[in-house]
């Protein structure tokens, strides 16, 4: 709602425009009454004027009531903010000039016998991977050198069971050879029995 829309005659300042077809029925004689009327209108449109922008125009009133927030605000809150940024910067420029110094002082003395310590670290870890290498390589052989062992025994062992079964087998066929061979002389000496 701007003060200078033509819906507001009280605050723009000008007249109060009488409709059209007031104008038109105005004639020749009256038109000499129109000043006259005018005057008695005056007080009119100044109250109306003012009743629609007590009641209707609140412009007044929120800038009031923004102007009174703001004072009650800054009174109340006071310089706080300034003071925490004040702070901030104490504390800023302390640190720049007194904690950050001693702190690179401080990291730069303690970073090489930190590096040495890892250095040291890691060349032990790298010998114990070594060690463990070797362990696991030496173990390896002698798995190796021991399935080679066992394939070497295995071999020896089916060769020998192989002879001996062949020995077995042997001995067996000559035992039933001679069984067969006592057989039939038992067989021939009962043969000359039984022809009697």
């Amino acid at each position: 709602m701007s003060g200078a829309s033509p819906a507001s005659p009280g605050r723009s300042g000008s007249a109060l425009q009488l409709p059209l077809s007031l104008s038109l029925s105005l004639t020749g004689d009256r038109k000499r009454e129109l000043p006259a009327a005018s005057t008695l209108l005056q007080p009119i449109i100044k109250d109306v004027g003012e009743i629609y922008s007590r009641l209707l125009d609140h412009r007044p009133v929120i800038q009031g009531e923004i102007r009174y927030f703001v004072k009650e605000f800054e009174e109340k809150r006071g310089l706080r903010e300034l003071r925490v940024l004040e702070n901030l910067k104490k504390t800023i420029f302390e640190t720049n000039e007194n904690i950050l110094p001693k702190c690179e002082q401080s990291m730069h003395d303690n970073l090489g016998e930190v590096f040495q310590r890892l250095q040291a670290a890691n060349d032990m870890i790298h010998k114990l991977q070594e060690k463990e290498h070797e362990q696991r390589k030496i173990q390896a052989d002698k798995l190796m050198a021991g399935e080679e062992k066992r394939v070497v025994q295995r071999e020896t062992f089916l060769k020998e069971q192989q002879n001996k079964r062949e020995e077995v087998d042997e001995e067996h066929r000559k035992a039933m050879e001679r069984l067969r061979e006592q057989y039939s002389e038992m067989e021939k000496e009962l043969a000359k029995y039984v022809s009697f």
